[in-house]
C-alpha cells in the first residue's frame, strides 16, 4: 500500500510516527491486520497511531490483550483497553495464560505463550499481520541482559523488525523510536496508559538493564549507540 504522503502531511508532528506505523508491514502487505497492547505506554501509543492510520487506509483492524494471570490489576488494565477499542469500533479479545501454573523461567514462558496465544487467536480472525510496540529502549535493554549472560554475536544482534512466528507475521514499527517520543504523543492527544509496578522491580532483569542504561547515558553509551 502507498504511502499517502498528502495525508501525513497534514498529520503534523505525528507524521513521523504514522509514517513507521503505515511501514509496519514493508515486506508483506496484509489486508487485515492487529495489535497487542497490554495498556502500557508503548503499545497504547502504537494502537492509537495505528488506528488512525488503519482508519485512513481503509485496513480492518483488531487489538488483543494477553493477562498472564500474575498480577490482580491485569484485569483492570485489560478492561481500560477494552473501553478504549469500544470508543473506536476496533474489536477487542482478551487471552488469558495461566502464569501462576508456569515454572522456570517465567518470563520466557509468559513470551512464548503470548507469541502462541495470539498467533492462533490471529489466525482464526483472518489477520495477516500483528503489530508489537517494542522501542528503541526495549532493544538497548535487550542487548544489555544479553550480555550480561555471555551472549554470542548472534545472541548479541538486534532484535528481528519483521519476522515470523507459529505461521503468523510480526512487526516492530517502532524499533527506531524510544519510549519518550511514544509518552510524548500520548500526552500530546491525552491518551491515557498505564505503568505496570513490575517495571520498577528489581528483582527482575528488565528494570535492571533499564537503570544501567541511564548511568550509562552518562558515559556516551546511549540507547541510540546500542
Amino acid at each position: 500500500m502507498q504511502l499517502d504522503t498528502k495525508w501525513l502531511a497534514e498529520q503534523g508532528e505525528d507524521a513521523r510516527l504514522l509514517t513507521y506505523v503505515a511501514r509496519g508491514f514493508s515486506k508483506h502487505k496484509p489486508s487485515k491486520i492487529a495489535v497487542a497492547v497490554s495498556g502500557g505506554s508503548d503499545s497504547k501509543a502504537l494502537l492509537d497511531l495505528t488506528v488512525r492510520w488503519a482508519k485512513h487506509a481503509g485496513l480492518p483492524l483488531l487489538a488483543v490483550t494477553v493477562d498472564h494471570g500474575l498480577r490482580a490489576q491485569a484485569a483492570d488494565e485489560a478492561a481500560m483497553v477494552a473501553a478504549y477499542c469500544a470508543s473506536h469500533d476496533i474489536p477487542h479479545s482478551v487471552l488469558e495464560w495461566d502464569g501462576a501454573a508456569a515454572t522456570g523461567n517465567i518470563a520466557a514462558a509468559g513470551r512464548d505463550a503470548r507469541y502462541d496465544l495470539i498467533a492462533n487467536w490471529a489466525k482464526m480472525r483472518g489477520v495477516g499481520g500483528v503489530l508489537l510496540g517494542h522501542t528503541l529502549d526495549d532493544i538497548a535493554e535487550t542487548f544489555l541482559m544479553r550480555l550480561a549472560r555471555k551472549a554470542g554475536v548472534d545472541g548479541l544482534a538486534m532484535m528481528d523488525t519483521q519476522f515470523e512466528r507459529h505461521g503468523m507475521r510480526w512487526s516492530r514499527p517502532f524499533w527506531q523510536q524510544s519510549r519518550t517520543d511514544l509518552r510524548d504523543y500520548l500526552r500530546r492527544h491525552n491518551v491515557p496508559w498505564v505503568d505496570d509496578p513490575t517495571n520498577d522491580d528489581e528483582t527482575h532483569d528488565r528494570p535492571k538493564a533499564r537503570k544501567a542504561l541511564d548511568t550509562l547515558d552518562g558515559l556516551g553509551i546511549t540507547r541510540e549507540v546500542l
